[in-house]
């Protein structure tokens, strides 16, 4: 018998872990300022690449005396480009428990071939950072977009490592709290927790890491496109918005209007408050329904930004048939786009809960999900 599906629809169904969803009441009247048509090398095209800069550094409490670019390729671009430009001078730990973080690890062994020792942990866990020599470079992923872990703190780093840490803060700037004092990279795309659009990576430099580039040569030929030093000295250009290849300024003027928004509600503290109770909707849901439960096993590792869910229901026969199925559902019935999990992660859903999305919304969502959990356990167990 099929089950009568809720009334009330979110007003935004738009949970895609990324791109994500735009800032509330986005309209495209508010890039009519854009420097469409413009050389992103005019003062016009500059003064937006540099007020893009600035407003980043004021909104995430950024110190003075790191450097911030924006690069190509979005977050991958940038993390490419600080792990070709900054590992090979010592030893390399890769740690990873998901699928982005699996991916780095390709990338520093197979491809640069440095050497390194790989730290993983299975989808829902986080590795030991107690565990970790920090004396060597270590890569991390802050906030697992495709397993919903993330790093609880950054109690376990230490103030005198001799290594560098390269942080992927993609799915986690402007939604967790980031120790800068602890991180020397640090990268993340527009496109996650703004809201805002692909193609353009941000890369955070700290004293540290810049003192690497500058006396650091790796062994490998460096493109053009990962270039940040000439003459032994760092491209400073690159930090105050003179971009090594040409920017959409359309989405530059995106990103400055949801920088404009992040501050008129609050900046930093306030954004994280947003992402946090519209993760939270999704965890008292869990507590309350014994057949859904949060992939992170461990509550302090719970993301607040990609929360992912898994069935539980031991009635369930074909895990990742049966999640597919609630995924179209959801879409079919514009209650929920994109939510299915990530193609590498382990069957389930995956919904984002940033600071753009309204908790109203997410609310409304869970009655979908026990609605469409309830419609397809019925019609698996007719075909049973």
């Amino acid at each position: 018998m099929a089950h009568k599906h809720p009334t009330a629809r979110p007003a935004n169904p738009r949970f895609s872990s990324g791109p994500c969803a735009k800032i509330p009441d986005f309209s495209v009247d508010m890039l009519a300022d854009a420097a469409l048509g413009r050389s992103h090398r005019a003062k016009i095209g500059k003064d937006k690449l540099k007020a893009a800069i600035d407003g980043t550094r004021e909104i995430l409490n950024i110190p003075a005396d790191y450097r911030i670019g924006i690069v190509p390729a979005s977050d991958t671009g940038a993390v490419e480009m600080a792990m070709w430009s900054l590992l090979g001078q010592r030893k390399a730990t890769m740690v990873a428990w998901e699928s982005f973080g699996a991916g780095w690890v390709t990338d520093v062994v197979k491809q640069l071939k440095i050497d390194a020792e790989v730290r993983t942990a299975d989808y829902g866990r986080i590795v030991d950072f107690a565990e970790i020599d920090f004396d060597t470079d270590v890569v991390f992923t802050w906030n697992g977009t495709t397993s919903g872990v993330r790093v609880p703190n950054g109690d376990a780093i230490p103030a005198d490592r001799a290594g560098l840490t390269i942080c992927d803060a993609t799915s986690a700037a402007f939604a967790q709290d980031l120790p800068w004092d602890k991180l020397d990279v640090t990268t993340f795309s527009w496109q996650k927790v703004m809201g805002g659009e692909a193609a353009h990576g941000m890369l955070i430099l700290s004293p540290r890491a810049v003192e690497r580039l500058e006396s650091y040569v790796p062994a490998w030929p460096m493109p053009k496109i990962f270039r940040m030093t000439k003459g032994g000295k760092l491209i400073e250009g690159i930090f105050v918005g003179e971009t090594i290849n040409t920017p959409s300024m359309l989405a530059v003027e995106d990103y400055l209007v949801a920088l404009d928004w992040a501050k008129k509600i609050g900046g930093l503290p306030k954004l994280m408050e947003r992402a946090s109770t519209n993760a939270k909707v999704l965890w008292d849901f869990c507590d309350r329904n014994d057949w859904l439960a949060n992939l992170a096993e461990d509550p302090a590792t719970r993301s607040n930004t990609s929360v992912c869910l898994k069935f539980t229901d031991p009635r369930i026969k074909d895990g990742a048939a049966f999640a597919k199925a609630v995924a179209k559902k959801l879409e079919t019935y514009d209650a929920a786009y994109d939510v299915g999990a990530y193609r590498d992660a382990p069957a389930g859903l995956r919904i984002w809960c940033g600071a753009t999305v309204e908790s109203s919304d997410v609310e409304a969502l869970t009655l979908w999900l026990k609605w469409a959990f309830e419609e397809e356990i019925e019609a698996q167990t007719a075909t049973a």
